[in-house]
């Protein structure tokens, strides 16, 4: 199985995640979209399984600095838009199998996945 874990390096969810995985012995890729991006393609498909409103982490330092107007009419194209110019934005981490895509971190939601 292909694992890939997405977020920020000095996340303290992602470090969470990352040490679940660690102790577990599973297998993965850690791709920091801080310093690697990420491209619409991706987002379209998290956005697709979890829901923009899973996606957007609105309640993040990075959204909240936003103007009113910048958080005005949120859907689902406005969302994929800012996080693609800020990727700090997405909800961490989010994970991705061959068969499942997972926001944020629970142990109760990895556990199934790699069991």
């Amino acid at each position: 199985m292909t694992t890939t874990i997405y977020g920020i390096k000095n996340c303290d969810t992602m470090k969470k995640a990352r040490t679940w995985l660690d102790e577990r012995g599973v297998s993965y890729r850690f791709h920091d979209y801080k310093s690697e991006g990420i491209d619409r393609g991706h987002l379209e498909r998290w956005v697709e399984a979890a829901g923009w409103e899973t996606v957007l982490n609105r309640a993040g330092t990075t959204f909240r600095k936003l103007d009113d107007a910048a958080k005005a009419g949120l859907d689902r194209e406005k969302a994929i838009r800012l996080m693609l110019e800020q990727p700090s934005m997405i909800k961490r981490p989010v994970l991705e199998t061959n068969e499942k895509i997972v926001v944020g971190f629970k142990p109760e939601l990895y556990e199934p996945l790699f069991s």
